[in-house]
């Protein structure tokens, strides 16, 4: 038996959309989920949660709050499905109003969500509406737009090929579909275990061509537990056997869009893999054992083999594009905390800057064939600039080193830096000081400034992280991080006097794009709080 599909006096809206919640062995976070979803409003006809077989009570949670809820309805699955894709389905053959959109367990819906979505769809008489989702690290609290450049402002779409970017936004959860859109063209989720569903799903769903309407409200809130005792797939990427099933996914999307005929999004499939997957685990691997290595290595390899010309006609220098360059043109892992700098984001291509024998700018005397004859005429604000940055523990003075690139840096004219301390947890909360950048006899330009730890102690403990907002001659401005230098002396742990707090910890380290962040802890209460993080750690 249905629910109601329009309650008396609810408005035009009401019982417009169905919101599939899925979930397994999740009776943690599942009725925050659940709860999110009909506290969208009356436009809601039903939730139907679909319940992927768990063993932890969480079916039970749900049919207790579905006899208190008539909107919440539970289906469970007889065996687990091991994926997402199947209960998604599931809850799509079982959905009744004319939208439908999903949610995950672990996530929530923000207020304002489906109101906002349906909204725009309705006024534009679109088939697929999407809207901003935020990454938010717990538990923290520090959010993270995903691909905002594309929920900047309201638009309206005739296709998705009138904005190829569209590819890059990859999530299934922060859009409205019309359902019998979806049914129509037979969109679902691949099957079973398949890992990064999404990625084929949205492939399927741009395939077809849709209406689509963009809005730039909240309407889906990621949540990121990096210290919860199961990984989600995204976050579980130690093992090879997910970078495999990350290719395999974004191959099947590429197939599906070109066999639709949509060879543009076909092509930005494949951009955004360069920019984005290949640059995301190519940051990670100095942190993977040579076994995963080298088997990472040879899977990458035969992947990018399968880009022709025209995939690769865009600017060799681009650092995904050269990333794949030096992968295919050297058989054995190389280079990686270099490749690992020029992954990061911004990009910084470090030294050495080698030449060919006639002079053209070259990955590494012995990887000429991979060329950056096009890097120099880059303009300053996309140049990949790399600045090394040296902190010694005894001095707690930050040194900091801007390599020339192939003279593009000294034509550019370096006048200063502004130095910036951002506390990763806590949007807005930067220290800032600018110093002077000074010519070195050696093609460089080099500054000094202090570490304020008193004062980063004072505003807020935790993680620090420095980036460096350049200045040049003609007013041009380009905001980089800095690498981080190892070595004797230097990212040492230690302890700093402090009048204020007594005692100050730091521990300065490289981020996985092998960037400069400090942790600080300040007092008694600040030690304790890292003597029982590192036990917990250790205990896992």
């Amino acid at each position: 038996m249905h629910p109601d599909p329009a309650p008396a006096g609810a408005g035009p809206d009401a019982g417009s959309v169905s919101i599939v919640v899925i979930g397994h062995d999740d009776a943690a976070h599942v009725a925050d989920a659940v709860r999110s979803a009909l506290a969208q409003g009356p436009a809601v006809r039903e939730v139907v949660a679909v319940d992927d077989r768990s063993t932890d009570g969480s079916a039970e949670l749900l049919e207790r709050l579905a006899a208190a809820e008539p909107r919440l309805r539970v289906v469970r699955l007889p065996v687990n499905s091991g994926g997402c894709g199947t209960p998604r389905n599931t809850g799509l053959d079982a959905a009744t109003a004319p939208y439908v959109m999903f949610l995950d367990s672990d996530d929530v819906l923000p207020p304002g969500a489906v109101a906002a979505l349906l909204a725009a769809a309705r006024e534009a008489d679109a088939q697929v509406t999407g809207g901003l989702c935020v990454r938010r690290e717990l538990p923290s609290g520090r959010e993270m737009p995903w691909e905002p450049a594309l929920y900047a402002s309201p638009a309206v779409l005739a296709r998705p090929a009138d904005l190829p970017r569209l590819v890059r936004d990859t999530l299934a959860v922060n859009k409205l579909y019309a359902t019998d859109f979806l049914r129509a063209h037979g969109i679902r989720f691949p099957e079973g275990r398949f890992p990064y569903e999404d990625i084929v799903f949205t492939a399927r769903v741009w395939a077809a061509a849709p209406r689509v309407a963009l809005v730039p409200d909240r309407v889906y809130v990621w949540h990121v537990r990096r210290a919860a005792p199961r990984l989600s797939i995204s976050l579980d990427r130690a093992d090879v056997g997910n970078w495999r099933a990350r290719t395999h996914a974004c191959r099947t999307a590429h197939t599906i869009l070109l066999d639709a005929g949509e060879k543009r999004l076909a092509r930005a499939v494949r951009a955004k893999f360069l920019d984005h997957d290949l640059r995301m685990y190519v940051r990670e691997l100095p942190l993977r054992d040579e076994t995963y290595r080298r088997a990472w290595w040879a899977h990458s390899r035969d992947h990018l083999a399968e880009y022709d010309a025209a995939d690769r006609s865009g600017d060799p220098a681009a650092p995904g594009t050269l990333l794949a360059r030096v992968l295919l043109a050297s058989p054995e892992p190389r280079d990686l905390p270099r490749l690992r700098d020029l992954a990061a984001r911004p990009a910084r291509l470090c030294p050495p800057y080698a030449r060919t024998a006639d002079g053209t700018p070259c990955w590494s005397a012995d990887l000429p064939q991979v060329t950056l004859e096009s890097l120099p005429e880059r303009p300053v604000r996309l140049l990949p600039l790399a600045v090394d940055a040296e902190l010694r523990a005894r001095t707690r003075l930050l040194r900091l080193r801007l390599h020339e690139l192939y003279g593009a840096v000294g034509r550019a004219g370096p006048v200063d830096a502004e130095v910036q301390w951002r506390h990763r947890d806590r949007a807005g909360l930067v220290l800032r000081r600018t110093v002077p950048l000074r010519p070195t006899a050696d093609d460089a330009w080099t500054a000094e400034t202090p570490v304020p730890l008193e004062r980063l102690a004072s505003l807020a403990p935790g993680a620090w992280d420095l980036r460096l907002r350049l200045r040049f001659r003609d007013g041009a401005t380009r905001t980089v991080s800095a690498h981080a230098l190892t070595g004797p002396g230097l990212l040492r742990p230690h302890a700093t006097p402090s009048p204020r707090h007594g005692l100050i910890l730091v521990r300065p380290h490289p981020t996985h794009g092998g960037a400069l962040s400090l942790r600080l802890a300040a007092g008694a209460q600040g030690a304790g709080r890292v003597l029982a993080g590192r036990l917990r750690r250790w205990w896992r």
